[in-house]
């Protein structure tokens, strides 16, 4: 019996402990691969990477032949939001939703994320502790989360919903919607920042400067003052984590890394200079160029309002500026998708956008081995290493040579294993491990 499955009867057995044969591996952080390796998995974790010719495979263990194929670390996705989940035709009904119809979708977006070979996802306003629990726990499969709980907005900023013509005020401060909590003033900022961190965030996300999809917010607005960054940033630091900052313009990336902020998501205008601060003051930057795609291409015309189109076309054509310009001063990048609603079905498509201006080996660090670090486990996930967790990929071509392979899970990624369990196969080498176990215990 699985202990506390009495209280918990989802929990699962142990994970089969399989041995992937003949496999070839990829280091992510030297770009090289080794082949005829064999992976040793245990108990959810990698217990050995060895040369097949050396490998000592224990009784009883599941064997693979992986014929040649590419071992790949599981991928990792930056800056997600669970709660804009699908089924509505605009972007306002996506955020404006009732909170019940968003958490009882959840749960679909997470395996879809997770059979797209996404095994860990960073929410950066939305989700909530039940839905990272549920998923820890196994109640249905999806990849780990970390999370914000809810982004940190002032009134009127990227993370207030409300439209210029509602009159209704913010009442106290605190106020939360699906995405954010509106707070307003160093005592109520430093609230803010424990009330997530109470609810179980991981990190703090604040809102640095205006954004595409609220209404009231242009671009160029700077957002919270120096005092109440300073603020929130000490709370997390108190708290043992960090504040990263949406944020899009020189100015505003400047306002909030002066004052102590640890990373930026999106940054289309980073010039030069920034980003050689940003480089030496050790700020990630989480570039989301596929978001912007996907919002001006054809397919999703009507879905953002027009005042929201206007402010998308312009940071889109910025973005890939952007990628070169940090790349060229040794910021170090992660992978965000930052998809909305139906749009999420292009996570992977950001791939391709990042190779037309990085190598295949610098955009699949991106997605692994360098959120893994920001998030403080660079020494459990993001590569495939003897003592890390068995989060890996099985995938029929290398993405060391062409990571775009990565934009087609169907075609190319043969096996998705999470914690040493295989959740996805499309192989018929390797067969995908039970759901949730049913216990039906007799009167």
């Amino acid at each position: 019996m699985v202990p506390g499955s009495d209280i918990k009867p989802w929990l699962r057995e142990a994970a089969t402990s399989r041995a992937l044969i003949n496999a070839t591996v990829v280091d992510v952080v030297k770009g090289t691969t080794a082949a005829d390796s064999t992976v040793l998995i245990s108990d959810g974790h990698i217990t050995s990477v060895t040369a097949s010719a050396d490998a000592t495979i224990p009784e009883g263990c599941a064997v693979v032949d992986c014929q040649g194929k590419f071992i790949c670390p599981g991928l990792f996705d930056a800056h997600v939001h669970f709660c804009a989940v699908p089924g509505f035709a605009d972007l306002s009904k996506a955020f404006g939703n009732h909170r019940d119809v968003s958490l009882l979708r959840q749960p679909y977006v997470a395996a879809q994320m997770l059979h797209r070979g996404f095994t860990s996802v960073r929410d950066c306003g939305g989700a909530q502790l039940a839905l990272k629990e549920a998923i820890a726990e196994g109640v249905f499969r999806g990849p780990r989360v970390f999370m914000a709980g809810h982004a940190l907005s002032q009134a009127g900023g990227h993370g207030d919903i409300r439209s210029p013509h509602d009159d209704s005020l913010e009442c106290c401060g605190g106020h939360t919607n699906g995405l954010g909590r509106l707070c307003n003033g160093v005592p109520e900022c430093m609230t803010a920042v424990r009330e997530e961190v109470r609810s179980g965030a991981d990190f703090i996300k604040i809102m640095g400067s205006g954004g595409v999809s609220t209404p009231t917010d242009a671009l160029e607005h700077l957002q919270f003052t120096r005092a109440e960054i300073q603020a929130m940033v000490e709370c997390a630091e108190n708290a043992c984590t960090f504040v990263t900052a949406h944020a899009y313009t020189t100015k505003a990336i400047r306002h909030c890394i002066d004052n102590g902020v640890k990373g930026i998501e999106h940054g289309n205008f980073v010039d030069e200079a920034t980003a050689a601060l940003m480089a030496e003051k050790g700020v990630y930057l989480t570039p989301t160029l596929i978001t912007y795609n996907q919002m001006a291409s054809e397919r999703w015309s009507g879905y953002l309002p027009p005042e929201s189109q206007v402010k998308n076309t312009e940071v889109f054509k910025a973005g890939l500026n952007a990628l070169r310009v940090a790349s060229e001063a040794g910021v170090t990048m992660c992978y965000g998708s930052d998809l909305l609603g139906p749009l999420g079905a292009a996570q992977t498509h950001e791939f391709a956008l990042r190779a037309q201006v990085l190598s295949s080996a610098e955009v699949l660090r991106c997605a692994t081995v360098n959120p893994a670090r920001m998030m403080g486990w660079g020494d459990r996930i993001g590569q495939v290493k003897e003592g890390f967790v068995a989060d890996v990929l099985v995938l029929d071509k290398n993405p060391l040579e062409d990571v775009t392979i990565l934009d087609d899970p169907e075609t190319n990624l043969l096996l998705v294993i999470k914690e040493g369990r295989v959740y996805k196969s499309r192989w018929a080498q390797c067969a995908e491990d039970a759901a949730v176990p049913v216990r039906v215990k007799a009167a």
